[in-house]
């Protein structure tokens, strides 16, 4: 019996501590929500109290005076409300606007706060502070950032100092050794890394120039991808070496950029490139081939329908519904005597042209969409309207 009342003492005591944790908790959460509305109310004053300085300040940044201080003895609060309107517009100007905001920003000592930031305890305090030092474009505290970037491990708020050192960098090196901080964890942000360096305040292109001849492949797939949309005449060389590199992920996209650059294509290059052993090349070429409009191509692209990876198959099939009536014909014949995944894939970018191209209305492309029309229903009989269907990746393709 004595152990029993001891039993039912301690589990009201656990009652009563977990009612007293869940107070804690709705009390936190009240003083938490108080001081955010107060912070918010607060914000709204001083920009309000400040509003003439800054109308000042957007009057005068075409002017050959220096910008004035913020006026009068600022409160923390405060001067991170000015500090955050400056942060703003030096994001949206360039030039000498945005060189006369930095100064404005060095002269108010919100740099300097900012660096010694850095050294706080409290991780978030070190990447707000870097944020804002890569708003305000401070070059001085680069190599703190990438001295930062060294010693720490990675999060998904490593993007954030990648991001200033990017905005902040005063030479090349400085961008590739941030590049090289960034992806030695090995993670899959190359994509994320070449939108990071394009944020560059230098000419990128020389440094993505030298990239591409680097050592490291991580840091040419990043010069790849940066490259896209780009007219660099001087990458040619290099291209034209990268697209037998040995990493898969490296020729695949030197073989995309390539593409893209709209060269005039040898029979002999465009056979071995959809011959390549990795199925992004192969789909990659497939695709291109439509849109280069390249007609010698199509027995290319009718034999790789029958190819084991989805996307292969799909980017050829989209090619050749691109390729005229010569190229929908070969379409036409495969969904009437192929079978399996070819003809299902032919048969899908059938019925998506007919579709598609029924809401032309240039008067080219309305004779296009008729001599398409014709053929279809030499081979199907008349086309009616209806829903596409959907083609799945069967026949034992795990690839894609």
């Amino acid at each position: 019996m004595f152990f029993m009342y001891t039993h039912l003492t301690l589990a009201i005591y656990f009652i009563y501590f977990c009612l007293g944790l869940i107070g804690i908790g709705i009390v936190s959460l009240f003083i938490l929500k108080f001081n955010h509305l107060h912070k918010v109310k607060k914000n709204q004053q001083y920009l309000q109290k400040h509003q003439d300085y800054f109308k000042f300040i957007q009057t005068h940044l075409n002017g050959p005076s220096e910008l004035p201080l913020p006026p009068g003895k600022l409160k923390e609060l405060e001067g991170r409300v000015i500090q955050e309107k400056l942060i703003g517009w030096i994001e949206q100007f360039k030039g000498e606007y945005r060189e006369k905001l930095v100064k404005l920003c060095h002269d108010a000592g919100f740099v300097r706060k900012d660096i010694k930031l850095l050294d706080s305890l409290f991780y978030g305090r070190r990447i707000a502070s870097a944020y804002r030092l890569g708003g305000m474009r401070a070059a001085e505290a680069v190599p703190r950032l990438l001295t930062m970037m060294k010693n720490e491990r990675y999060t998904p708020l490593t993007i954030v100092v990648a991001r200033a050192v990017a905005k902040s960098a005063e030479n090349e090196e400085q961008l590739k050794e941030m590049l090289q901080h960034l992806l030695r964890h090995g993670k899959p942000i190359h994509n994320m890394a070449a939108d990071i360096v394009m944020e560059t305040q230098l000419d990128a292109s020389r440094l993505l120039l030298k990239l591409l001849d680097d050592e490291n492949p991580d840091l040419v797939k990043v010069a790849l991808v940066a490259m896209w949309g780009q007219a660099i005449p001087e990458v040619v060389p290099s291209l034209d070496r990268l697209v037998g590199a040995e990493q898969t992920d490296v020729r695949a996209e030197a073989v995309k950029l390539y593409l893209s650059s709209n060269p005039v294509l040898k029979d002999d290059t465009i056979k071995k490139l959809m011959a390549d052993k990795d199925w992004e090349v192969r789909a990659a070429v497939a695709k291109s081939l439509g849109s280069l409009h390249a007609a010698g191509s199509i027995p290319l692209l009718r034999n790789a329908l029958k190819d084991a990876n989805w996307w292969v198959r799909n980017n050829s099939a989209e090619s050749l519904a691109k390729l005229g009536e010569t190229g929908f014909e070969v379409l036409c014949q495969i969904a009437m005597n192929g079978s399996g995944v070819e003809r299902e894939t032919a048969m899908y970018h059938i019925e998506r042209a007919m579709l598609q191209d029924n809401e032309h209305q240039k008067l080219d492309q309305m004779v296009a969409y008729n001599k398409k029309k014709l053929l279809y229903e030499r081979y199907f009989g008349v086309a009616e309207r209806r829903p596409v269907r959907q083609v799945a990746a069967v026949g034992g393709d795990y690839t894609a």
